[in-house]
């Protein structure tokens, strides 16, 4: 079950994984075809629930949000388990049984734990640093959440995935991440998927910029992760090229010298299911 400021007024459950024609038909009936229920069935390929929230306040809790409704949907389907995803810096507004906190690497110690940041650890099993770039020395912020409480906690490093084979294809690659993390998504991009990277943009959620880049990009394969305008935009205007559209996910692999994050995420799933 997944919340979010883009999320549907009312529950919405989706039980199949769209390919790009199909989100092109969500988003032209008037949904949101890259809301974060959508993204997590697309590539995660589970059924799940869509819910809005709005605002955030005093330790994370929403203003105003649908989740209770959207959890009583999501047990109603009589899952094993059932995962909710936060929204920005605020907490699903429902009690679960294991809490995975997860926080950009690249912040400075004060930022993650000040304000309520202290709170969100103490209440957490597992803590997560993602680091767009795995160079960054987190050492600072590891020692800075082990004096709040010493929790798990695992650095791994953000990786574009793309669904679909790239190799040799003049790309144009999409992302809303920060314009510093693109240089290693690039790198990524071209050594491990042989891709011809001829354009990278940050303006995803950006539409005004995002307009002026399309106008001006010149590639065989739009490559975009499911966030913000990626439908209604380039994909829209990806189709009326004529020109192939290629969703990337975000693989997020454990650093070297790190616990296995896979393993430390299937333990917490088990744990909730067992206790």
């Amino acid at each position: 079950m997944a919340m979010g400021r883009g999320g549907p007024a009312e529950p919405v459950v989706m039980t199949s994984s769209p390919d790009v024609a199909g989100l092109l038909e969500l988003s032209r009936s008037g949904r949101h075809a890259a809301s974060d229920y959508v993204e997590d069935a697309v590539f995660a390929r589970v059924h799940t629930v869509g819910a809005r929230r709005c605002g955030g306040g005093f330790a994370a809790t929403p203003l105003t949000s649908n989740v209770e409704a959207a959890a009583a949907v999501a047990a109603g389907l009589s899952p094993d388990l059932v995962l909710f995803e936060g929204s920005g810096t605020v907490l699903p507004p429902v009690q679960t049984r294991r809490r995975i906190l997860v926080v950009g690497g690249g912040q400075c110690p004060e930022r993650v734990l000040g304000y309520a940041g202290a709170y969100r650890v103490l209440v957490s099993d597992l803590v997560v640093l993602t680091l767009a770039d795995p160079h960054l020395d987190v050492r600072p912020l590891r020692q800075a959440i082990e004096q709040v409480r010493e929790v798990p906690l695992i650095a791994a490093a953000l990786r574009p995935r793309p669904v679909s084979d790239i190799t040799g294809r003049r790309v144009a690659f999409f992302t809303t991440a920060s314009a510093a993390a693109v240089p290693g998504m690039v790198e990524h991009l071209t050594t491990s998927y042989g891709a011809r990277v001829v354009h990278a943009s940050t303006a995803l959620a950006d539409r005004g910029r995002l307009g002026a880049e399309l106008r001006e990009v010149d590639a065989e394969v739009f490559l975009v992760e499911l966030k913000a305008a990626a439908i209604d935009m380039v994909a829209e205007h990806a189709e009326r090229r004529g020109a192939p559209v290629v969703l990337c996910d975000t693989q997020v692999v454990s650093l070297p010298g790190e616990p296995c994050l896979d393993q430390a995420l299937l333990d917490l799933g088990q744990e909730a299911v067992a206790s």
